[in-house]
């Protein structure tokens, strides 16, 4: 399964694009600021969560866009009907995004049970060396990649959090049966969300132990969680917790706490540590693992954003080689055709010039 008929519509500086796929590579080449990042950014979106860029919806829209954007496209299975995905807004200054899958109405959830949507950027260079936070979401990503579900239980524990935390830093003494009830809901989607972040590095993990150590380095993962990861103990740390946690008027224990730890298995020293090279070659090989994990049983697509310039000929070649049997449609972007030289005769190729597209 892949996608195929893509449309744009006022969508950054998209005002009516459209792009036909019909190979496993999808190389967008264009001049920088051309748009070639907001095509896959769009394609981000056809997934649960806020895209590549964590963007705010009303940022997303066409400046000039009158009714707010949308994104479209139709999902080929080898025998059964195409699937058409939706999503967008009906406003400029949109509250949330909406989805659509054969015309009708859905969810975010909705769209990452038929597809499963993984990428790279250049923003993600710093993760290893970023705020833990950075790593969660991450992780999160990486996981409903795996797991839809695991959106809203994110979601849900985050409100709970805002909510305990505003109580816990009330000048009057929150009531326990409120707590309670604020707590059960965190203990419910937090162990859940731990759950899936443990499920998928632990998965993660035993995928990198199979690739090769070169040309990109393989990483070790460990999963860290900020407090029991089970419904029990998870609930037992809030209530032990709360005289400390409002003297401290936040909540100190859960997994909003969770670490992502990933260290150079051949030199045993931390991501964090290892060179700027070692780290992309880490990142890239994280990225090929979970690639092939997310199209296990589902259509997987790919996006990567400034990859190929960036990696020495012998990891751009083993790049491509591992691409080819990823199981995953792929859209890479570029500011020149001569890093994809070797791939360029199987792929689909478009130069992207001020928000419009030409296939070449």
């Amino acid at each position: 399964m892949a996608l195929d008929r893509i449309s744009l519509t006022d969508f950054r500086n998209h005002a009516a694009t459209e792009l036909e796929a019909t190979t496993q590579f999808n190389l967008l080449v264009g001049e920088n600021g051309a748009g070639k990042t907001n095509i896959l950014e769009a394609l981000s979106l056809l997934a649960p969560g806020r895209g590549l860029r964590r963007a705010a919806l009303a940022d997303l829209v066409r400046s000039g866009g009158e009714t707010g954007f949308g994104i479209g496209a139709s999902l080929r299975q080898q025998q059964d009907e195409a699937v058409r995905l939706a999503t967008y807004t009906d406003s400029p200054l949109p509250a949330r995004r909406r989805v659509r899958i054969n015309g009708a109405d859905s969810s975010a959830t909705g769209l990452g049970e038929w597809m499963a949507v993984t990428w790279l950027t250049p923003a993600m260079d710093g993760i290893f060396t970023g705020p833990a936070g950075d790593r969660r979401r991450y992780m999160d990503r990486l996981a409903l990649a795996l797991d839809p579900a695991h959106a809203s239980h994110a979601a849900r524990y985050d409100a709970a959090l805002r909510e305990r935390n505003r109580l816990l830093s009330d000048l009057r003494e929150p009531e326990s049966a409120w707590l309670d009830a604020v707590e059960a809901q965190m203990v419910q989607h937090g162990a859940a969300l731990m759950q899936g972040r443990a499920t998928l590095v632990d998965t993660l993990a035993v995928r990198l132990a199979t690739m090769p150590a070169e040309p990109f380095a393989r990483p070790a993962l460990t999963y860290a969680p900020g407090a029991p990861g089970h419904a029990d103990g998870l609930s037992q740390a809030l209530f032990d917790n709360r005289r400390r946690d409002r003297a401290a008027q936040r909540t100190l224990a859960g997994p909003h706490r969770d670490e992502l730890d990933v260290i150079h298995a051949a030199k045993r020293v931390p991501a964090a540590q290892s060179s700027t090279g070692e780290q992309k070659a880490m990142l890239v090989a994280m990225t090929l693992a979970h690639a092939a994990l997310a199209a296990e049983g589902r259509a997987s697509l790919l996006l990567l954003d400034e990859v190929a310039a960036h990696l020495d000929p012998v990891r751009r070649a083993a790049l491509f080689d591992q691409l080819r049997t990823s199981g995953a449609q792929v859209w890479m972007t570029g500011t020149e055709m001569a890093p994809f030289s070797s791939i360029a005769a199987d792929a689909a190729v478009w130069r992207v010039d001020a928000g419009g597209v030409e296939r070449l």
